[in-house]
């Protein structure tokens, strides 16, 4: 059986391929692809490339369908369930995976990256990154999971609290799914968002009072944007460095004795773990952090072009892909 999918096979463009199917494995299930999102990261993968990938490659990470097939050894899945899928796999035995931190595993392999990922009519997984659907989550909710959880690890790493006062430098899906996130856990969020499309796209956050923050999460890749959330933390306040930067630009002077005497901290946030993703799910189910609000456009595979020149422009918010 054959799937049309996206290709890569050289940094810089891509192609709409026929190919094999992949039957899985004992451990595997195949899943008819129902809907993938569209993010800033396809974009890097595909026209800048990225420390992870390894080609060719088949991209999409975030991706929600239905399982058509399974290995021998798959318990407790049955054809036709339907599934998101966490696009880590994990060994489960190095340091960071008896921690919790299995996106930081030795042997990780990200779907997408190391892996076939979801812009494809099939793709074949691990059996354990599969997180059935909550009843009646529709999948256009459900595919937002993926960026939801990524949102999910960077407040924990935060050290998140009800009261808290939360800076979060941009406001697109990322800025925005991180607004709502804070604001389900009590805390106290704003936006720093100088484009005025962007403020207006989701009601109209704070362009930049000169205030300060407990908490100060960066999700646009901007170093001027590090600079002010280093400099408007509170005592004891902690940065999350949530989007990377250009290679040039990843250098960033830090005044150790401004982190000396107001106790302040940084922590880095990469990835997710799969218990964010049943925990996003779980949000996004129960209606405490709302999404669909921010599909801008419906596209099928074949349009994936036009898709990252919108992601390109910052014409959009979250795009879907339809096999």
């Amino acid at each position: 059986m054959e799937m049309t999918c996206i290709q890569v096979t050289e940094i810089g463009g891509f192609r709409l391929a026929r190919l094999p199917v992949q039957a899985p494995g004992d451990d595997e299930v195949l899943v008819k692809v129902t809907v993938a999102g569209v993010c800033r990261t396809d974009l890097k993968l595909i026209r800048v490339g990225h420390r992870d990938l390894v080609l060719p490659r088949i991209p999409g990470e975030e991706v929600v369908g239905a399982i058509a097939a399974k290995g021998a050894k798959v318990a407790g899945l049955e054809c036709g369930d339907r599934v998101y899928l966490y696009p880590g796999q994990w060994c489960g035995q190095c340091p960071s995976c008896r921690c919790g931190a299995e996106n930081l595993c030795s042997a990780m392999r990200i779907m997408g990256f190391h892996r076939d990922g979801g812009f494809a009519e099939y793709v074949t997984v691990p059996a354990q990154s599969v997180i059935p659907l909550p009843d009646d989550l529709p999948a256009e909710a459900a595919v937002f999971a993926e960026p939801l959880s990524c949102c999910l690890n960077a407040l924990e790493l935060a050290g998140l609290r009800p009261g808290m006062a939360v800076g979060i430098w941009g406001a697109g899906p990322a800025g925005t799914l991180l607004h709502r996130a804070a604001q389900a856990k009590g805390a106290e969020p704003v936006n720093i968002e100088p484009d005025a499309r962007r403020r207006e796209a989701i009601g109209g956050l704070d362009c930049g009072a000169e205030r300060g923050f407990d908490v100060g999460v960066v999700a646009v890749g901007a170093k001027a944007a590090y600079e002010e959330a280093l400099a408007r933390l509170r005592p004891r306040g902690r940065l999350v460095v949530f989007s990377g930067l250009a290679p040039a630009d990843d250098r960033i002077g830090v005044g150790f004795n401004q982190l000396h005497y107001r106790e302040q901290t940084l922590v880095g946030a990469y990835g997710c773990a799969h218990r964010h993703g049943v925990a996003a799910l779980n949000l996004i189910a129960g209606g405490a952090v709302p999404v669909v609000d921010l599909i801008s456009h419906r596209l099928p595979l074949s349009r994936l072009s036009e898709a990252l020149d919108l992601v390109s422009a910052r014409r959009s918010m979250k795009i879907l892909l339809y096999p």
